[in-house]
């Protein structure tokens, strides 16, 4: 049987690569005669670079010395494709596990600006950026401030950095901003959460900043004249991704929002690693009701269903309704608790893939496309 196995990481735990490589142990340990395919993916969060590092041949590695969300300099890498197209993620140069507290009316994206800068000057002649796992809500003005924008007080004086400053903006000055490369612009979400409003930037994702209340109302609030002033559509999908980031570049630089998940898995060739598949075994940390909505989960269940291939999941925890897969495995259960499972990921991740590859039999014995015996569910 040929096997495709393109999970997403499991967040806080195990890298997408890691997280492939211990499904394939676990089920070539049941049937090594098979042929299986390793494809970590992500959805536009963090790992996708070393994703694409993985899945892109002629992949060049760069980095540069910008400033992180609290000030601090952090050494940002960006990916360099063989198109000249520059990769930089957010979470790299501008992403909350950078903060040593969290800040969320100061944190900013400065620092994914100058990683862009660093990028362009080194003829990068597309630019595509991952959005995930940001720090702050700042609507992407650190960044277009690095790219040479202006963000006014009613004195014409510089607004500070961070999110919380937005309340006080009165013009915003484009005429110095760096043209965007003439290959365009693009920003991979992995949320389609508009700016503004109870599914905004600050209302959904600010609590995870460490925002209260008052402060996500005043975030929302600094976003909303942000959104008034500089134009765009604050409603589009993925407006609202890494504080408004998606937003910002979207309405300043005419970048493009695209589904970060499905992007990757183009980019990372999923379509022709299906090809004469007999099944693909995909996972995350928690399948939930948002995982068919832009996450790596729903990607490969589309591709599945479009190349007419079986599909399994292995989630950390499963919750909601049941996907819709040939076996959906949890990784708590069969550690027997959630702890246990982030304990040892690849433990139970090995044994997950041995479990599906015990339940698996090829149709008519022979090879062709396979199925799942239910009993491997959860």
């Amino acid at each position: 049987m040929r096997i495709v196995i393109a999970p997403d990481s499991f967040k806080g735990s195990i890298a997408a690569a890691d997280a492939a490589a211990a499904l394939a142990a676990g089920w070539l340990a049941a049937r090594p005669g098979d042929d299986v395919t390793r494809l970590p993916l992500a959805d536009g969060g963090e790992g996708t670079l070393d994703v694409l590092a993985a899945a892109v041949a002629g992949a060049r590695w760069h980095s540069a010395l910008v400033t992180g969300p609290d000030g601090r300099p952090v050494d940002c890498p960006w990916l360099e494709l063989p198109d000249a197209t520059a990769v930089v993620e957010l979470a790299r140069a501008s992403g909350l596990p950078l903060l040593t507290a969290a800040d969320p009316l100061g944190a900013h994206t400065a620092g994914l600006g100058e990683a862009i800068s660093h990028a362009l000057e080194g003829g990068a002649r597309s630019i595509v950026i991952t959005l995930g796992g940001s720090a702050s809500t700042d609507g992407g003005t650190g960044a277009l401030a690095a790219l040479g924008a202006r963000f006014l007080d009613r004195a014409e004086r510089a607004l500070p950095r961070g999110g919380g400053a937005l309340r006080d903006l009165a013009s915003v000055d484009l005429a110095g901003l760096r043209r965007p490369p003439a290959g365009g612009v693009s920003c991979l979400a992995d949320v389609t959460a508009p700016l503004l409003g109870p599914t905004g930037a600050a209302a959904v994702f600010g609590p995870q900043k460490g925002a209260d209340p008052g402060q996500i109302e005043r975030l929302d609030g600094g976003l909303a004249r942000l959104a008034a002033l500089l134009g765009g559509d604050p409603g589009a999908a993925g407006s609202g991704a890494a504080g408004g980031t998606g937003y910002g570049f979207a309405a300043a630089w005419n970048a493009q929002i695209r589904p970060g998940a499905a992007e990757l898995c183009r980019i990372a060739g999923l379509d022709r690693a299906l090809r004469d598949a007999d099944l693909v075994i995909t996972g995350e940390g928690r399948y939930d009701q948002t995982s068919t909505g832009g996450k790596v989960a729903g990607a490969v269940f589309a591709a599945a269903a479009a190349a007419g291939v079986p599909a399994a999941l292995v989630a950390g925890q499963l919750a909601g309704d049941p996907p819709p897969v040939t076996a959906a495995l949890s990784l708590s259960e069969l550690a027997g608790s959630p702890a246990a499972a982030l304990a040892a990921p690849a433990r139970w991740l090995r044994l997950a893939g041995q479990r599906l590859a015990a339940a698996t039999e090829p149709a008519g014995g022979q090879g062709g496309r396979g199925h799942t015996r239910r009993g491997a569910g959860r």
